[in-house]
């Protein structure tokens, strides 16, 4: 039996949580969507996500939600992931650290695996283990449980988020990249059968610089005093794919998603 999967791009602040509380639910139920995984660690303020939060993206009809070099920016989620299995921290992060980076479930009779994995580009104030490596040992694990293989890939460069969409083509189902939160173009089904992204984009302002208001932005480098980043309300949407995959695990469809949400500042 195939299944339909939505990767939601990193949801930015309270107008990101927005997009999920008024378009989520009527889109899970006019695309017949069977699984919602989506990026959370820019929910609370842009920077990070705290437990509230968490709790108010689950009940929203999130059933995943991923984070990468920010999961523990707020000190109550340091507690709270260890509590909910829900919420996954990158894998590659020390084992000994609070949270899971895997999640097992089953959708439709199919037993899926979810993967995060933090890049190791470009996040100096991180210390992890090879990405790459890691991918392939947990989505070879995954296999072994007879589970298909979904992987969140949160990273910088594209060259590194291709390499892992290549390297994994044929294994894992679909190689979804977050971090930038610029909705790309390179949506595709590449050879093996594996959906891929290089990123899926951000729920909240897209005209915005990253989801922040773009005075405040441009102030900072004209400046260069590190001002606090200011939430931006100006054109909301829900963004991210969607991703069609067959009983033998390969996916079959990849489609990008942009649904337009009314609202001011609340």
């Amino acid at each position: 039996m195939s299944i339909r999967v939505l990767f939601l791009g990193e949801i930015v602040g309270r107008a990101g949580i927005k997009t999920v509380k008024d378009a989520l639910r009527p889109l899970r139920q006019e695309r017949e969507i069977d699984l919602v995984i989506a990026n959370g660690e820019g929910a609370t303020s842009g920077f990070g996500l705290g437990r509230a939060h968490s709790m108010q993206l689950l009940k929203l009809g999130i059933d995943v939600i991923t984070g990468g070099e920010k999961m523990y920016y707020k000190l109550d989620m340091v507690e709270f992931i260890t509590k909910n299995p829900s919420i996954l921290r990158p894998a590659n992060y020390p084992q000994q650290n609070p949270g899971r980076g895997v999640r097992y479930l089953t959708v439709k009779d199919q037993k899926v695996c979810v993967i995060n994995i933090l890049g190791n580009a470009d996040f100096p104030r991180t210390h992890l283990s090879n990405a790459f490596s890691l991918a392939q040992i947990l989505v070879d694990k995954a296999k072994e449980d007879q589970a298909i293989s979904l992987v969140q890939f949160h990273a910088s460069p594209t060259a590194e988020k291709l390499s892992m969409g290549f390297m994994l083509d044929g294994k894992a189902s679909a190689v979804i990249g977050t971090h930038t939160k610029v909705l790309s173009a390179d949506a595709a089904i590449l050879k093996g059968g594996t959906a891929y992204i290089s990123d899926n984009g951000r729920c909240g302002s897209q005209l915005s610089v990253g989801g922040f208001d773009s005075k405040v932005e441009i102030e900072k480098y004209i400046t260069q005093i590190p001002t606090r980043s200011q939430e931006c309300w100006d054109d909301l949407a829900l963004v991210g794919v969607l991703v069609d995959i067959a009983d033998d695990g390969k996916a079959t469809a990849i489609e990008t998603i942009r649904i337009p949400v009314e609202g001011k500042e609340e």
